[in-house]
């Protein structure tokens, strides 16, 4: 037994236990680092989903923002047919990196305002009519100057003259734009 070295046979069954243990305990190390690899790439597939919503909503609200001051300014230009001059314009005008709406026309970059001041300038036919009415339209009857006598319904009658005839409606325009506006 003097030839045998005990410290290497100790040292070298401590290594061959110690060897053992590892292989025993590596499968369960690299069955949890596949799981945690398995969590980092969900998380990191679920945060750049979120990346891309958040990207998708931002353009939607600056869509949504932009819509909807052109319309309002085409309405304080007097516009009637909003939507349609919205259509007629909202490719040429876009938010600049600084946040800026401009529109961009053939003359270059210009501020919004100016640009469909410019656009219901060139096109009246966006804004209201100016005279109410058309071919087949009937006169309007004014409403009577105030401090005439009232007409009853027993007042009107066949055979009529002309003037009261008149008179009758007028107050009849009179009572009825009265009555339209709520009054």
């Amino acid at each position: 037994m003097e030839g045998t070295d005990i410290q290497a046979i100790v040292r070298q069954a401590v290594q061959e236990f110690v060897k053992d243990e590892k292989g025993k305990s590596e499968p369960a190390y690299k069955a949890e680092l596949q799981e945690e690899r398995k969590r980092r790439e969900q998380l990191e597939r679920r945060m750049n989903e979120l990346v891309a919503e958040n990207k998708r909503s931002r353009q939607a609200a600056e869509e949504a923002e932009r819509s909807s001051s052109v319309r309002a300014e085409l309405q304080r230009l007097g516009v009637a047919k909003i939507d349609l001059a919205f259509k007629a314009v909202q490719d040429d005008i876009v938010r600049t990196e600084d946040g800026r709406l401009v529109a961009r026309a053939e003359s270059g970059e210009m501020p919004v305002k100016e640009y469909l001041t410019n656009f219901v300038n060139e096109n009246p036919e966006f804004l209201p009519a100016r005279i109410a009415g058309g071919t087949g339209m009937t006169a309007t009857l004014k409403a009577p100057v105030v401090g005439r006598e009232a007409v009853s319904i027993d007042q009107i009658r066949p055979g009529m003259s002309a003037e009261q005839m008149q008179r009758v409606r007028e107050e009849i325009v009179r009572v009825a734009s009265k009555s339209l506006r709520g009054m």
